[in-house]
């Protein structure tokens, strides 16, 4: 009996002392942290990754054996080197050969060909006064416009005496020679780029060929620029699907016109398939999962509101709210994991 009687005694002890936490526990704010509700946009997007190029990039050879001599940039005053910024038609290097240069015979083709020009205008003449034949006529023709042929075909050759730049673009190669040295045919002379536009050739997910299309906006970042974010466009789209990665392949053009991100670097990309103006968005981290749906909380007069959202877009960061949230409430961003419906808050920065 006494056994029972003491049993009774601790049960109701620890009843009440139950019972008063429970009700200090009422009394306790949890500490949150909450943001304003405002409308603004959001994009769903596939990500991906992949190696950046260049759009136009050539090495050039010499085409002849010659002296080689390294020219001075204007820009600098001083000879061309690597990472100078060269315009299309800027002559770079200049190989000598006067031997070479003698047998095009340029002078005497250039006056050749004033000569079977001259020619050739005389029997137009003649014929239209009946002096010629159509023969003798044709013939002058043929011998001018063989004379053409040689006096431009020497042009093309003295022309492989000066290395000129393709396109504008930047000297991304550029080996060393001494000046006067000679250099054989197929020697490389420089490697030019052109990084303004660049491609990245990526391979995106089998489940994804649906929604990715040509023309489509892309944000491309890179861990050296994580201020910037360089604008691209999809390009190509292959229809085939890979059977052993079953993947598919596409090109990406990103514009770099201030030259942020350099050939041959890792670039992440956010390929945006779908986006809308004016929605609720929050961040999908704080979304809770119960079993009567996604939840959040919401703060209104010192209380924690617990309200469940359906969910439109969503990226890995952030979610567009269909319906749950109104705009301008209170929603509570920290320290939501231990709340429940009416708990009492307190917000902190």
């Amino acid at each position: 009996m006494r056994n029972i009687i003491f049993t009774l005694i601790i049960a109701t002890v620890f009843v009440s002392c139950n019972k008063k936490e429970k009700e200090l526990s009422k009394d306790i704010s949890v500490p949150v942290s909450v943001t304003d509700l405002k409308l603004r946009s959001i994009e769903k997007y596939i990500e991906t990754t992949g190696t950046v190029n260049p759009t136009k990039s050539i090495s050039k050879k010499s085409e002849i054996t010659a002296s080689y001599k390294l020219l001075i940039n204007p820009a600098t005053g001083k000879e061309y080197a690597l990472g100078d910024y060269v315009q299309k038609g800027q002559e770079i290097i200049r190989l000598e050969d006067q031997e070479f240069e003698n047998k095009l015979k340029i002078s005497s083709l250039k006056l050749d060909l004033e000569i079977t020009k001259q020619t050739f205008e005389k029997q137009k003449s003649l014929y239209e006064k009946g002096g010629v034949t159509l023969s003798e006529l044709k013939k002058a023709e043929i011998s001018a416009i063989n004379a053409d042929y040689s006096y431009k075909n020497a042009l093309i050759q003295l022309e492989k005496m000066h290395i000129k730049a393709p396109f504008s673009g930047v000297i991304v190669n550029l080996p060393y020679y001494t000046q006067d040295a000679k250099v054989n045919t197929g020697t490389p002379m420089f490697d030019i780029m052109d990084y303004s536009k660049l491609y990245m050739e990526i391979s995106l997910a089998e489940k994804d060929i649906a929604f990715v299309k040509k023309g489509q906006k892309v944000n491309i970042t890179n861990y050296t620029i994580p201020n910037d974010t360089l604008r691209g466009i999809v390009q190509q789209i292959s229809p085939a699907i890979d059977a052993n990665t079953r993947s598919f392949k596409s090109i990406i053009t990103v514009d770099n016109n201030d030259l942020l991100m350099r050939p041959g670097m890792f670039a992440k990309g956010e390929i945006i398939v779908a986006s809308v103006d004016s929605v609720i968005v929050i961040p999908r981290n704080i979304i809770l999962s119960k079993s009567r749906g996604n939840t959040v909380f919401v703060v209104n007069k010192k209380l924690a509101q617990e309200r469940i959202v359906n969910i439109g877009l969503e990226n890995p960061n952030e979610v567009q709210i269909i319906s749950g949230l109104e705009k301008n409430e209170r929603l509570v961003i920290k320290g939501f994991e231990t709340l429940q419906n009416r708990s009492k808050v307190k917000v902190v920065k």
